[in-house]
Protein backbone atom coordinates (compact mmCIF):
# COMPACT_ATOMS: atom_id res chain seq x y z
CA UNK A 1 0.00 0.00 0.00
CA UNK A 2 1.20 3.64 -0.75
CA UNK A 3 2.33 5.66 2.27
CA UNK A 4 2.16 9.42 2.50
CA UNK A 5 5.57 9.39 4.78
CA UNK A 6 8.13 11.09 2.76
CA UNK A 7 11.69 9.52 2.51
CA UNK A 8 14.28 10.88 5.31
CA UNK A 9 16.67 10.98 2.69
CA UNK A 10 14.99 12.80 -0.23
CA UNK A 11 11.38 13.31 0.86
CA UNK A 12 9.79 11.36 -2.18
CA UNK A 13 6.81 8.59 -1.10
CA UNK A 14 7.86 5.65 0.45
CA UNK A 15 6.22 2.60 -0.15
CA UNK A 16 5.11 0.02 3.20
CA UNK A 17 5.88 -3.40 2.60
CA UNK A 18 5.49 -5.20 5.71
CA UNK A 19 4.12 -4.33 8.84
CA UNK A 20 5.62 -6.35 12.03
CA UNK A 21 2.91 -4.81 14.35
CA UNK A 22 2.70 -3.60 17.97
CA UNK A 23 6.14 -3.77 19.07
CA UNK A 24 8.55 -2.71 21.90
CA UNK A 25 11.56 -0.57 22.48
CA UNK A 26 13.78 -3.63 22.07
CA UNK A 27 16.12 -2.85 24.59
CA UNK A 28 14.01 -2.16 27.23
CA UNK A 29 14.37 -5.02 29.52
CA UNK A 30 11.87 -4.18 32.31
CA UNK A 31 12.33 -4.65 36.14
CA UNK A 32 10.49 -7.91 37.41
CA UNK A 33 8.07 -5.62 39.58
CA UNK A 34 7.22 -3.01 36.24
CA UNK A 35 3.95 -1.70 36.05
CA UNK A 36 3.54 -3.45 32.85
CA UNK A 37 0.86 -1.38 31.59
CA UNK A 38 3.23 1.88 31.58
CA UNK A 39 5.10 -0.58 28.53
CA UNK A 40 6.00 1.74 25.51
CA UNK A 41 4.82 0.02 22.39
CA UNK A 42 5.05 1.48 18.63
CA UNK A 43 3.93 0.05 14.90
CA UNK A 44 7.08 -1.27 13.30
CA UNK A 45 6.65 -1.40 9.45
CA UNK A 46 9.36 -0.90 6.93
CA UNK A 47 9.27 0.77 3.14
CA UNK A 48 11.14 1.20 0.41
CA UNK A 49 11.56 5.16 -1.21
CA UNK A 50 10.09 5.17 -4.89
CA UNK A 51 13.05 7.35 -5.86
CA UNK A 52 16.53 6.88 -4.02
CA UNK A 53 15.59 3.42 -3.14
CA UNK A 54 16.42 3.77 0.57
CA UNK A 55 14.91 1.17 2.74
CA UNK A 56 13.50 2.63 5.97
CA UNK A 57 11.14 2.20 8.85
CA UNK A 58 7.82 3.73 8.21
CA UNK A 59 7.86 5.32 12.41
CA UNK A 60 10.16 7.06 14.20
CA UNK A 61 11.02 6.34 17.71
CA UNK A 62 12.71 9.19 19.98
CA UNK A 63 16.00 8.61 20.19
CA UNK A 64 15.81 9.45 23.95
CA UNK A 65 13.53 5.77 24.25
CA UNK A 66 16.35 3.68 22.48
CA UNK A 67 19.92 5.97 23.57
CA UNK A 68 19.97 6.72 27.17
CA UNK A 69 22.47 6.31 30.46
CA UNK A 70 21.10 2.21 31.18
CA UNK A 71 21.79 1.43 27.67
CA UNK A 72 22.69 -2.39 28.00
CA UNK A 73 24.63 -3.20 24.63
CA UNK A 74 28.14 -3.70 25.73
CA UNK A 75 30.25 -4.11 22.08
CA UNK A 76 33.19 -5.85 23.81
CA UNK A 77 30.93 -8.61 25.18
CA UNK A 78 31.83 -10.82 22.22
CA UNK A 79 35.30 -11.74 21.43
CA UNK A 80 34.43 -12.22 17.41
CA UNK A 81 33.28 -8.36 17.81
CA UNK A 82 36.34 -7.56 19.65
CA UNK A 83 38.92 -9.29 17.09
CA UNK A 84 36.77 -7.50 14.40
CA UNK A 85 37.25 -4.25 16.04
CA UNK A 86 40.66 -4.83 16.66
CA UNK A 87 41.67 -5.82 12.82
CA UNK A 88 39.86 -2.55 11.75
CA UNK A 89 41.86 -0.26 14.17
CA UNK A 90 44.62 -1.91 12.70
CA UNK A 91 43.61 -1.63 9.28
CA UNK A 92 42.66 2.55 9.41
CA UNK A 93 46.14 3.03 11.22
CA UNK A 94 48.17 1.74 8.72
CA UNK A 95 46.48 2.95 5.90
CA UNK A 96 44.49 6.53 6.50
CA UNK A 97 45.88 7.75 10.13
CA UNK A 98 49.42 7.81 8.90
CA UNK A 99 49.99 11.79 8.67
CA UNK A 100 51.55 14.07 10.87
CA UNK A 101 49.33 13.89 13.66
CA UNK A 102 46.15 12.11 12.71
CA UNK A 103 42.86 12.07 14.23
CA UNK A 104 40.08 9.91 13.94
CA UNK A 105 36.42 10.87 15.53
CA UNK A 106 34.11 7.48 16.11
CA UNK A 107 29.95 8.15 15.87
CA UNK A 108 28.62 5.99 18.95
CA UNK A 109 31.99 4.80 20.01
CA UNK A 110 29.89 2.00 22.66
CA UNK A 111 32.75 0.93 25.00
CA UNK A 112 35.75 1.76 23.39
CA UNK A 113 36.50 -1.46 21.74
CA UNK A 114 38.06 0.35 18.16
CA UNK A 115 39.36 3.63 19.91
CA UNK A 116 41.13 1.73 22.59
CA UNK A 117 43.47 0.02 20.13
CA UNK A 118 44.04 3.75 18.53
CA UNK A 119 44.58 5.20 21.86
CA UNK A 120 47.12 2.32 22.44
CA UNK A 121 49.21 3.97 19.53
CA UNK A 122 49.22 6.97 20.87
CA UNK A 123 46.95 8.71 18.26
CA UNK A 124 44.24 11.24 18.55
CA UNK A 125 40.68 10.38 18.24
CA UNK A 126 37.36 11.41 20.20
CA UNK A 127 34.72 8.91 20.55
CA UNK A 128 30.85 10.55 20.45
CA UNK A 129 28.71 8.23 22.54
CA UNK A 130 25.26 9.29 23.59
CA UNK A 131 24.48 6.33 26.04
CA UNK A 132 26.37 7.45 29.33
CA UNK A 133 26.61 3.96 30.69
CA UNK A 134 28.96 2.61 27.77
CA UNK A 135 30.54 6.18 27.30
CA UNK A 136 31.99 5.66 30.80
CA UNK A 137 33.23 2.32 29.98
CA UNK A 138 34.63 3.70 27.32
CA UNK A 139 36.59 6.68 29.54
CA UNK A 140 37.72 4.27 32.03
CA UNK A 141 39.95 2.57 29.41
CA UNK A 142 41.69 5.79 28.64
CA UNK A 143 39.61 6.89 25.54
CA UNK A 144 38.93 10.25 24.95
CA UNK A 145 34.97 10.26 25.11
CA UNK A 146 32.39 13.24 24.18
CA UNK A 147 28.86 12.42 25.80
CA UNK A 148 26.31 13.16 23.33
CA UNK A 149 24.27 12.44 20.16
CA UNK A 150 26.62 13.65 16.81
CA UNK A 151 24.73 15.99 14.96
CA UNK A 152 26.46 18.95 12.63
CA UNK A 153 26.25 21.10 15.57
CA UNK A 154 27.92 18.79 17.86
CA UNK A 155 30.54 18.26 14.45
CA UNK A 156 31.53 22.58 14.56
CA UNK A 157 32.10 22.11 18.31
CA UNK A 158 34.76 19.23 17.71
CA UNK A 159 35.93 21.03 14.90
CA UNK A 160 36.76 23.81 16.52
CA UNK A 161 38.42 22.42 19.73
CA UNK A 162 40.08 19.90 17.70
CA UNK A 163 40.96 20.94 14.01
CA UNK A 164 39.62 18.71 10.99
CA UNK A 165 39.47 14.68 11.36
CA UNK A 166 41.58 12.39 8.83
CA UNK A 167 38.83 9.48 9.62
CA UNK A 168 35.37 9.79 10.80
CA UNK A 169 34.50 6.43 11.96
CA UNK A 170 30.72 4.39 12.90
CA UNK A 171 29.79 0.82 13.60
CA UNK A 172 26.14 -0.27 13.64
CA UNK A 173 25.25 3.33 14.54
CA UNK A 174 24.48 5.04 11.28
CA UNK A 175 21.66 2.83 10.61
CA UNK A 176 19.88 3.95 13.65
CA UNK A 177 20.01 7.81 13.08
CA UNK A 178 16.70 9.00 10.95
CA UNK A 179 18.29 12.80 10.76
CA UNK A 180 20.52 11.68 8.34
CA UNK A 181 20.94 15.30 6.52
CA UNK A 182 22.34 16.69 10.00
CA UNK A 183 24.90 13.26 10.21
CA UNK A 184 26.48 14.09 6.80
CA UNK A 185 26.64 17.94 6.99
CA UNK A 186 28.88 17.59 10.71
CA UNK A 187 31.03 14.69 8.75
CA UNK A 188 31.58 16.98 5.86
CA UNK A 189 32.19 19.76 8.27
CA UNK A 190 34.79 17.74 10.04
CA UNK A 191 36.44 16.08 7.32
CA UNK A 192 40.00 17.14 6.19
CA UNK A 193 39.58 17.41 2.02
CA UNK A 194 41.58 14.38 2.21
CA UNK A 195 39.49 12.41 4.40
CA UNK A 196 37.13 9.44 4.80
CA UNK A 197 34.15 8.32 6.35
CA UNK A 198 33.75 4.46 7.20
CA UNK A 199 30.67 3.18 8.28
CA UNK A 200 29.66 -0.19 8.74
CA UNK A 201 25.98 -1.31 9.01
CA UNK A 202 23.82 -4.48 8.04
CA UNK A 203 23.19 -4.80 4.81
CA UNK A 204 19.70 -4.68 3.41
CA UNK A 205 21.31 -7.44 0.38
CA UNK A 206 21.88 -10.17 3.32
CA UNK A 207 19.25 -9.44 5.53
CA UNK A 208 16.35 -10.41 2.34
CA UNK A 209 18.73 -13.22 1.05
CA UNK A 210 18.43 -14.97 4.35
CA UNK A 211 15.29 -13.57 5.76
CA UNK A 212 17.18 -12.20 8.93
CA UNK A 213 13.90 -10.16 9.60
CA UNK A 214 15.06 -9.93 13.07
CA UNK A 215 17.73 -7.02 12.18
CA UNK A 216 14.15 -5.23 11.74
CA UNK A 217 13.33 -3.11 14.73
CA UNK A 218 13.34 0.21 16.22
CA UNK A 219 17.12 1.08 16.71
CA UNK A 220 18.14 0.45 13.25
CA UNK A 221 15.76 3.05 11.13
CA UNK A 222 17.72 2.32 7.75
CA UNK A 223 18.55 -0.75 5.81
CA UNK A 224 21.47 0.55 3.12
CA UNK A 225 22.21 -1.05 0.24
CA UNK A 226 24.76 0.63 -2.04
CA UNK A 227 22.59 2.43 -4.11
CA UNK A 228 21.00 3.71 -1.65
CA UNK A 229 24.07 4.98 0.25
CA UNK A 230 25.40 6.22 -3.19
CA UNK A 231 22.43 8.30 -3.73
CA UNK A 232 22.47 9.59 0.33
CA UNK A 233 26.29 10.75 -0.67
CA UNK A 234 25.28 12.39 -3.33
CA UNK A 235 22.41 14.35 -2.07
CA UNK A 236 25.06 15.37 0.68
CA UNK A 237 28.58 16.47 -1.07
CA UNK A 238 30.07 13.09 -0.55
CA UNK A 239 31.00 10.31 -2.80
CA UNK A 240 30.55 6.30 -1.78
CA UNK A 241 34.17 5.30 -2.91
CA UNK A 242 34.71 1.90 -2.00
CA UNK A 243 32.65 -1.19 -0.05
CA UNK A 244 33.39 -4.27 1.70
CA UNK A 245 31.45 -6.94 2.44
CA UNK A 246 31.56 -8.67 6.49
CA UNK A 247 30.61 -11.71 7.53
CA UNK A 248 30.00 -10.10 11.27
CA UNK A 249 26.16 -9.50 12.89
CA UNK A 250 24.57 -11.57 9.99
CA UNK A 251 26.08 -9.85 7.31
CA UNK A 252 27.21 -6.40 6.68
CA UNK A 253 29.00 -3.93 4.44
CA UNK A 254 31.56 -1.40 5.45
CA UNK A 255 30.82 1.69 2.89
CA UNK A 256 33.69 4.36 2.44
CA UNK A 257 32.50 7.71 1.92
CA UNK A 258 34.88 10.78 0.47
CA UNK A 259 34.18 14.33 -0.40
CA UNK A 260 32.87 14.63 -3.81
CA UNK A 261 35.39 13.98 -6.79
CA UNK A 262 38.39 13.44 -3.93
CA UNK A 263 38.71 10.06 -4.51
CA UNK A 264 38.44 7.53 -7.64
CA UNK A 265 35.57 5.05 -7.07
CA UNK A 266 37.10 1.22 -6.27
CA UNK A 267 35.57 -1.62 -9.07
CA UNK A 268 33.77 -3.12 -5.97
CA UNK A 269 31.53 -0.12 -5.59
CA UNK A 270 29.87 -0.95 -9.51
CA UNK A 271 30.10 -4.30 -8.90
CA UNK A 272 28.25 -4.04 -5.56
CA UNK A 273 25.28 -1.71 -7.40
CA UNK A 274 25.53 -4.14 -10.91
CA UNK A 275 24.81 -7.32 -8.43
CA UNK A 276 21.81 -5.37 -6.45
CA UNK A 277 20.68 -4.44 -9.81
CA UNK A 278 20.39 -7.93 -10.76
CA UNK A 279 18.73 -9.52 -7.80
CA UNK A 280 15.71 -6.05 -8.15
CA UNK A 281 16.68 -6.22 -4.41
CA UNK A 282 14.81 -2.65 -4.14
CA UNK A 283 11.84 -4.19 -5.88
CA UNK A 284 8.78 -4.35 -4.11
CA UNK A 285 7.94 -7.72 -5.55
CA UNK A 286 11.47 -8.80 -4.04
CA UNK A 287 10.55 -7.48 -0.70
CA UNK A 288 7.04 -8.18 -0.50
CA UNK A 289 8.55 -11.80 -1.07
CA UNK A 290 10.54 -11.20 1.90
CA UNK A 291 7.53 -10.52 3.81
CA UNK A 292 5.95 -13.71 2.76
CA UNK A 293 9.19 -15.47 3.89
CA UNK A 294 8.83 -13.84 7.17
CA UNK A 295 5.19 -14.99 7.79
CA UNK A 296 6.16 -18.84 7.13
CA UNK A 297 9.12 -18.45 9.76
CA UNK A 298 6.67 -17.43 12.16
CA UNK A 299 4.41 -19.96 11.35
CA UNK A 300 6.88 -22.46 11.53
CA UNK A 301 8.52 -21.49 15.12
CA UNK A 302 5.45 -21.03 16.80
CA UNK A 303 4.26 -24.95 15.77
CA UNK A 304 7.60 -26.04 16.44
CA UNK A 305 7.80 -24.82 20.23
CA UNK A 306 4.00 -25.61 20.72
CA UNK A 307 4.66 -29.46 19.74
CA UNK A 308 7.75 -29.43 21.95
CA UNK A 309 5.68 -28.15 25.08
CA UNK A 310 2.65 -30.71 23.91
CA UNK A 311 5.57 -33.36 24.04
CA UNK A 312 6.68 -32.19 27.23
CA UNK A 313 10.26 -31.20 26.13
CA UNK A 314 12.05 -28.28 27.42
CA UNK A 315 13.11 -25.16 25.60
CA UNK A 316 14.59 -21.72 27.02
CA UNK A 317 16.04 -18.63 25.16
CA UNK A 318 19.42 -18.05 24.02
CA UNK A 319 20.69 -14.60 24.21
CA UNK A 320 18.48 -11.70 25.27
CA UNK A 321 19.22 -9.98 22.29
CA UNK A 322 17.39 -6.19 21.10
CA UNK A 323 16.54 -8.40 17.85
CA UNK A 324 14.80 -11.15 19.57
CA UNK A 325 12.13 -8.33 20.85
CA UNK A 326 10.68 -8.62 16.90
CA UNK A 327 11.12 -12.71 17.30
CA UNK A 328 9.24 -12.95 20.29
CA UNK A 329 6.41 -10.32 20.29
CA UNK A 330 5.86 -11.01 16.07
CA UNK A 331 5.46 -14.87 16.74
CA UNK A 332 3.88 -14.46 20.38
CA UNK A 333 6.38 -16.23 22.15
CA UNK A 334 6.19 -15.89 25.86
CA UNK A 335 6.91 -17.74 28.69
CA UNK A 336 4.28 -20.35 28.01
CA UNK A 337 6.97 -21.89 25.28
CA UNK A 338 10.12 -19.90 26.01
CA UNK A 339 10.11 -20.22 30.33
CA UNK A 340 13.54 -18.04 30.46
CA UNK A 341 16.24 -16.88 28.07
CA UNK A 342 20.12 -16.57 29.49
CA UNK A 343 22.08 -14.55 28.63
CA UNK A 344 25.43 -12.76 29.69
CA UNK A 345 25.06 -9.25 29.95
CA UNK A 346 24.40 -8.24 33.90
CA UNK A 347 22.10 -5.41 33.21
CA UNK A 348 19.54 -7.68 31.62
CA UNK A 349 19.54 -10.24 33.73
CA UNK A 350 16.43 -10.63 36.61
CA UNK A 351 14.92 -8.36 34.38
CA UNK A 352 11.90 -9.18 31.45
CA UNK A 353 12.49 -9.47 27.54
CA UNK A 354 10.45 -6.53 25.94
CA UNK A 355 6.63 -7.02 24.96
CA UNK A 356 6.61 -10.53 25.79
CA UNK A 357 8.29 -10.47 29.54
CA UNK A 358 10.10 -13.76 29.37
CA UNK A 359 12.27 -13.87 32.33
CA UNK A 360 16.07 -13.19 31.83
CA UNK A 361 19.03 -15.43 33.66
CA UNK A 362 22.01 -15.70 34.04
CA UNK A 363 24.26 -18.34 32.20
CA UNK A 364 24.39 -20.74 34.98
CA UNK A 365 20.52 -21.29 34.71
CA UNK A 366 21.23 -22.47 31.50
CA UNK A 367 24.38 -24.66 31.98
CA UNK A 368 23.02 -25.85 36.08
CA UNK A 369 20.17 -28.26 34.22
CA UNK A 370 20.48 -28.38 30.58
CA UNK A 371 17.08 -28.06 28.55
CA UNK A 372 16.19 -30.18 25.42
CA UNK A 373 16.59 -27.30 23.39
CA UNK A 374 17.73 -23.95 23.01
CA UNK A 375 16.08 -21.15 20.74
CA UNK A 376 19.19 -19.07 19.81
CA UNK A 377 18.52 -15.83 19.66
CA UNK A 378 22.05 -14.43 19.23
CA UNK A 379 22.09 -16.81 15.80
CA UNK A 380 25.06 -14.15 14.41
CA UNK A 381 27.24 -15.71 17.22
CA UNK A 382 26.43 -19.70 16.46
CA UNK A 383 29.88 -20.56 15.98
CA UNK A 384 31.28 -19.06 18.61
CA UNK A 385 28.55 -19.95 20.99
CA UNK A 386 27.96 -23.60 20.15
CA UNK A 387 31.82 -23.53 20.84
CA UNK A 388 31.75 -22.51 24.39
CA UNK A 389 28.81 -24.99 24.71
CA UNK A 390 29.64 -28.55 23.55
CA UNK A 391 28.40 -29.24 27.11
CA UNK A 392 25.05 -28.49 26.16
CA UNK A 393 24.92 -30.63 22.83
CA UNK A 394 27.31 -33.51 24.98
CA UNK A 395 23.89 -33.68 27.16
CA UNK A 396 22.07 -34.12 23.93
CA UNK A 397 21.07 -30.57 23.27
CA UNK A 398 19.80 -29.00 20.34
CA UNK A 399 19.65 -25.57 18.50
CA UNK A 400 16.98 -24.11 17.50
CA UNK A 401 17.29 -21.53 15.04
CA UNK A 402 15.05 -19.11 12.57
CA UNK A 403 17.21 -17.90 10.07
CA UNK A 404 17.34 -18.59 7.10
CA UNK A 405 14.26 -20.73 7.95
CA UNK A 406 13.38 -22.87 11.16
CA UNK A 407 15.63 -25.68 11.79
CA UNK A 408 17.38 -27.87 14.54
CA UNK A 409 20.74 -29.33 14.83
Amino acid sequence: MSSNVPCHICAAPVQEFFDFGRQPLSDAFLPADADLGQEFFFRLAVGVCESCTMVQLMEEVPRNRMFHEAYPYHSSGSAYMREHFENLAKQLLSTELTADDPFIVELGCNDGVMLNVIAGHGVRHLGVEPSGGVADVAAAKGVRVRKSFFEESVAKEILAADGQADVVYAANTLCHIPYMDSILAGVRTLLKPTGVFVFEDPYLGDIVERTSFDQIYDEHFFFFTARSVQEMARRNGLELVDVERLSVHGGEVRYHLAPAGRRSPSEAVAALVAEEERRDLAGLGTLREFGDKVMKIREDLTALLEKLRAEGRTVVGYGATAKSATVTNLCGIGPDLVPFICDTTPAKQGRLSPGTHIPVKEPSAFSGDYPDYALLFAWNHAEEIMAKEQGFREAGGKWILYVPDVHVV
